[in-house]
């Protein structure tokens, strides 16, 4: 499973709904789910990002075609980073020879 971190922000829509906001997450994770992948983790952060969220997804095409979903409902814009953990960044060291 590929890991990657969401980065987003409320939209105008997003904001005024701010309360609805741990009921979204809980359809964030679900929309995942149906999607084979899975909601790791949810922050709500304060600073550059509203919130920061940890999931994993079989590649990135499956993670992309969630991230769509969520966006297209339009309280949440994204930026999402793909992450490695030691291991897998040790193996693509392996790589460069």
């Amino acid at each position: 499973m590929a890991t990657f971190v969401v980065l987003g922000n409320f939209t105008d829509q997003g904001i005024r709904a701010f309360r609805d906001s741990p009921k979204r997450a809980d359809a964030f994770g679900e929309l995942l789910q149906q999607h084979g992948a899975s909601l790791k983790a949810i922050y709500w952060t304060v600073g550059q990002y509203d919130l920061v969220a940890i999931a994993e997804a079989e590649d990135t095409a499956t993670a992309t075609a969630a991230l769509l979903q969520v966006g297209s409902l339009g309280n949440v814009r994204t930026t999402t980073l793909q992450a490695f953990d030691r291991e897998q960044f040790a193996a693509i060291i392996d790589r460069t020879g």
